[in-house]
């Protein structure tokens, strides 16, 4: 289902979503199933601020409506959505009017769907769209220039710095967007490198919400200096429990899972500028909301003191979307 069959088959009754025809058929196919259902005190108050969700470009085991339909009877707090192609902090102002009382925020990746640079426009666009529930852009992911070059994808993807490494202008300019409206800019899969150069420009422009994407994960996995370093200069950095599931067998079966170690040494290291996220809503692999449960009795099974959770799972991504303030 495509982002404008999910618009069109997107109806508000009474409170309650309808999803009709084949649209309603297909998302209910794809829905991934939970363990449990109902209240889960352990989950109170979560704000998972990175989900991979249809409608999508790309196989996803869950819809947005129905992942926060459960999160919300979970006890969530709140979530925000992530589409390497599309907007959907537009969807999420729809999905509020059948959840009421539950906060639903969505984002912008500034991939090549958006143009062959980043796209200052689409940032302009985004958080003037309804209800200001874009609450983070991303630098390039799919698209990066990095990336591009790690996979050995063709042509040169999009990039954030010149060939001096220095910001773009439209990077720039993005950065000052992102201040002027306290939203987060992310750095998507720009290199360890280039993060902490966005990082040092994104303090002198005056992002208060910089956030390093993923720093576990694959080919951005930054060492501690390099987070201690993003922290200094006024970062937030994202660990991802994606990397913990997968592998043979699941919904990205070409990578090597993450060891407990590994992971557990990553979210130690500065849990006050540091938040969890799942990442997860690929097919294949868990309901974000199992992953996020299995992550949270693995912290807390590994002696992780309450406190440092909280501040990564509730306070540190709540602060982010502008939840405590």
């Amino acid at each position: 289902m495509d982002r404008r069959d999910f618009i069109k088959t997107l109806g508000v009754a009474g409170g309650a979503m309808l999803l009709t025809g084949t649209a309603g058929a297909a998302a209910a196919k794809t829905t991934a199933p939970r363990k449990s259902s109902g209240l889960d005190p352990l989950l109170s108050g979560i704000c998972d601020i990175h989900i991979h969700c249809l409608p999508d470009t790309r196989p996803r085991c869950i819809d947005e409506f129905t992942l926060a339909k459960q999160a919300k009877e979970t006890g969530y707090r709140a979530l925000m959505y992530k589409s390497n192609d599309w907007s959907c902090h537009d969807r999420a102002y729809l999905i509020r009017q059948a959840l009421p009382d539950f906060e639903v925020f969505g984002s912008l990746c500034m991939n090549r769907v958006h143009g062959d640079k980043v796209n200052v426009y689409a940032a302009e666009q985004a958080v003037k769209t309804s209800g200001g529930l874009c609450r983070c852009i991303w630098m390039p992911t799919l698209s990066a220039a990095y990336q591009h070059q790690c996979d050995k994808l063709p042509g040169p993807g999009i990039p954030v710095l010149d060939s001096q490494g220095k910001v773009l202008p439209e990077v720039v300019r993005v950065m000052e967007i992102c201040a002027e409206a306290d939203i987060i800019f992310a750095s998507g899969h720009s290199s360890p490198r280039e993060s902490l150069i966005l990082a040092e420009k994104a303090r002198e422009v005056g992002v208060k919400k910089f956030v390093v994407t993923h720093v576990n994960s694959l080919i951005w996995k930054m060492t501690q200096d390099q987070i201690k370093q993003a922290v200094d200069f006024g970062a937030f950095v994202e660990y991802c429990y994606l990397p913990r599931l997968w592998g043979p067998g699941t919904g990205n079966p070409q990578f090597a899972r993450q060891s407990r170690e590994e992971f557990l040494n990553y979210v130690k290291t500065i849990p006050e500028r540091s938040f969890i996220s799942t990442d997860l809503g690929q097919r294949g692999n868990p309901n974000p909301i199992d992953g996020m449960r299995t992550c949270i009795h693995e912290l807390l099974n590994a002696g992780i003191p309450q406190k440092s959770i909280d501040l990564m799972v509730r306070s540190n991504p709540a602060h982010l979307i502008g939840l405590n303030q």
